[in-house]
């Protein structure tokens, strides 16, 4: 029955799309700092923790050390083995998740107010005393080597590998956080103790909650769950220098359609045209069917299913990205038409309407993303981990709206540079590099 109800609950807190939220920032007792959207109108909590860092503090000579870790942190924890501590989970209707990222380290919690005290000290054990029992240890590796194994021959998969090595080289970007077979065959328990130590620590947590919680009962409960964590972590990375050279490599792979990531220098987001940028990323390929390059290469050509670009804002490189994936005796068409495209929104910019058209689709589908407790308390950390503040929320289409004509085409010229457009192709492509060089 009560499954029953946390699914109803879980059904409710999904279904209103709030034109406001309410930020406090809390500081508890014992000095954690988090945000608050206090909401009484369903008996449920949803929890967001972020840990700066992520899969990007692996140690030398064992990468996947931490996407390992973060994947055992359910697998039993304190008194608990693994099934009893995924019974007791299913017993109170809690909800727990934990994911690592090439720079945080996620857990997201969701439970019943009745149940709060219950599903948290279960949280606060899997995050202060995991087990890292043995048997569970290889049957988690068994898992990653087993997805490890799959990608390798995933032509998507390598495309996304094979960029990452030539744009980040040594840098942690470069590789990918699940390891290598040879990597995460040799870790040690020894090694995932020492990457929980690293990475889940007070100096680069990040909080939100979002539910049926006052402000002095986060604060209680906060310190309870978190408090025993250490106070610093390993060392942050340090900033990568992409390498993003101009033109077209080549990944020799047999499939029938080749697959592409393309890419030059983005911008970020503290910089002060970053919406201008944005929007600029929306009317050229961010924009669905509505897009430049959706329209150019699929509908007038038909040359792919789909084209995207989208801006990369990573912790210590920023990125302007796109992906495509063609036949292989169409694919160096595809990208010649994303080379002229590129050239001409930097030459002749966007127009009125396209400005337009931008501005009414990112301000109506923004309200959108706040359709329950869960989406408000993923959106509140990141903007914390981003630097802003609480009222972001609700200047944030009036900074939409600020951007003029004038400004997007300013930042068109200078910021894209088709001679740093660098495509890297996984696939057996005719004719591509007479096409583009």
């Amino acid at each position: 029955m009560i499954r029953a109800v946390f699914a109803l609950v879980l059904l409710i807190a999904a279904l209103p799309a709030r034109a406001d939220v309410d930020i406090h920032e809390v500081t508890t007792p014992g000095g954690l700092n988090a945000w608050l959207v206090e909401d009484h109108s369903i008996p449920f909590v949803a929890l967001e923790l972020r840990f700066r860092g992520g899969a990007s503090l692996d140690d030398e000579g064992k990468r996947g050390a931490i996407n390992l870790m973060t994947g055992l942190l359910e697998e039993g924890a304190g008194d608990l083995d693994a099934r009893a501590f995924t019974r007791q989970t299913e017993a109170l209707a809690a909800s727990f998740s934990y994911n690592a990222g090439p720079d945080a380290i996620s857990v997201s919690a969701r439970f019943l107010s009745e149940n709060r005290d219950e599903a948290l000290e279960l949280l606060r054990k899997s995050l202060i005393e995991p087990r890292f029992d043995p048997e569970d240890i290889e049957r988690v590796r068994a898992q990653v080597l087993s997805i490890i194994q799959s990608n390798a021959k995933d032509p998507s998969e390598i495309a996304g590998q094979a960029f990452n090595r030539l744009v980040y080289g040594d840098h942690p970007y470069g590789s990918a956080i699940d390891g290598s077979v040879e990597s995460v065959t040799e870790l040690t328990r020894e090694d995932l103790v020492a990457a929980h130590a690293a990475t889940l620590a007070r100096d680069r947590l990040y909080i939100s909650a979002v539910g049926d919680v006052t402000e002095d009962e986060l604060g209680t409960l906060l310190d309870n769950l978190l408090g025993a964590l250490p106070e610093t972590g390993a060392p942050l990375p340090p900033e990568a220098d992409p390498n993003l050279p101009g033109g077209v490599e080549l990944v020799d792979y047999a499939t029938p359609q080749s697959i592409v990531n393309f890419a030059q220098p983005g911008i970020d987001r503290d910089h002060p045209d970053f919406f201008a940028a944005y929007l600029l990323n929306h009317v050229l390929g961010g924009g669905g069917f509505e897009s430049r390059l959706m329209e150019e290469v699929r509908e007038k050509r038909g040359l792919t299913y789909g084209v995207y670009s989208y801006l990369v804002d990573r912790d210590r490189a920023q990125l302007w990205m796109g992906r495509v994936a063609s036949a292989n005796d169409r694919v160096a068409e595809a990208i010649a038409v994303i080379k002229d495209e590129w050239n001409r929104l930097r030459e002749n910019g966007v127009s009125e309407t396209e400005l337009s058209d931008a501005k009414t689709y990112l301000t109506g589908a923004y309200p959108l993303r706040f359709d329950g407790n869960g989406p408000i308390a993923n959106i509140a950390v990141g903007m914390q981990m981003e630097g802003l503040d609480p009222d972001y929320i609700a200047n944030r289409n009036a900074m939409v709206e600020a951007v003029t004509l004038e400004q997007i085409n300013r930042v068109a010229r200078d910021l894209m540079d088709p001679s740093l457009l660098t495509f890297v192709v996984v696939g057996q492509p005719e004719g591509l590099v007479d096409s583009v060089n």
